[in-house]
């Protein structure tokens, strides 16, 4: 029922269990690319964390993949797997295709992107919802939604700072705003937008229970580029082809975050910085 999601990991699974029994791919998308498993990292991992700043940890060292809370997001995924929730073309089917199919009404629950709510919700004629991921680890983060933006910036080398400031603050005025949804269907990540423009009730609950409450980072931001491609983007992929345990991607993700430390101590340095803000 998209109108009262499962907020507890047993709830999720009690109805795909459902979904199951008449025939449809409870959960899933496409992994081909290797994406989905980034955004499945960003979201499962803050289950069993408290902070960004942690996460940051088990890139210096601090922390360790192989302790079983910090792999339970691939122990969780095998899970799915092993109980046949998954859609079977997920392995050869690319992030967004696989999108498409949960819209099409052949996947019922995956993962996706605010901007593509406006366009998703129209197709189905609001028959489409948004919920956060299902609870089951005790970590801070767990149970809260994830706000991830796009903006623009100004150069430390821009000539003309003040003029920069001035055009972004004349993109922000509550005209261009408005403008910016009308043109585009997407919701300006800015907290002074009006919401009351926008028509669709599922457009609009997501944006107040995304934008406007209390939010957490998208931590695969967080990962060096090194994990990235050769741990956090396959380590999913097997997982979800059935040739690698959840336990054996946190051996990997482990083994991956100790090669990049030995070849990069100026950047573990950085990196412990960084943890230490984040954990503030």
């Amino acid at each position: 029922n998209a109108d009262v999601p499962p907020k507890t990991w047993d709830e999720f699974l009690s109805a795909c269990d459902k979904l199951k029994s008449k025939d449809i791919a409870p959960v899933g998308g496409g992994i081909q690319d290797g994406y989905w498993g980034e955004w499945y990292f960003g979201h499962a991992l803050a289950q069993n964390v408290d902070n960004a700043g942690e996460v940051i940890d088990l890139f210096t060292g601090e922390r360790d993949f192989r302790d079983p809370k910090y792999h339970e997001h691939w122990v969780r995924l095998e899970d799915l797997k092993k109980a046949g929730f998954l859609n079977s073309e997920m392995s050869s089917t690319e992030l967004y295709p696989g999108i498409d199919m949960i819209v099409a009404g052949k996947v019922g629950a995956g993962l996706s992107i605010g901007a593509r709510m406006p366009a998703d919700s129209k197709q189905t004629n609001g028959r489409i919802g948004t919920m956060v991921m299902p609870t089951y680890g005790k970590g801070k983060l767990a149970g809260m939604p994830i706000l991830d933006a796009q903006g623009l910036g100004i150069s430390a080398d821009s000539k003309n700072p003040e003029d920069a400031a001035a055009f972004l603050e004349y993109l922000q005025s509550p005209e261009r705003l408005k403008v910016f949804h009308e043109k585009t269907g997407w919701i300006p990540s800015n907290t002074t937008f009006d919401v009351s423009v926008i028509d669709d009730e599922s457009v609009r609950s997501m944006w107040q229970n995304w934008g406007l409450s209390p939010n957490i980072p998208y931590l695969s931001n967080l990962v060096p580029g090194q994990f990235y491609d050769q741990a956090l983007l396959p380590t999913a992929q097997q997982v979800v082809s059935g040739k690698m345990t959840g336990a054996e991607a946190g051996d990997l993700a482990a083994k991956v975050a100790k090669e990049w430390r030995d070849f990069n101590p100026d950047m573990v340095g950085n990196y412990r910085k960084w943890a230490a803000d984040l954990a503030g």
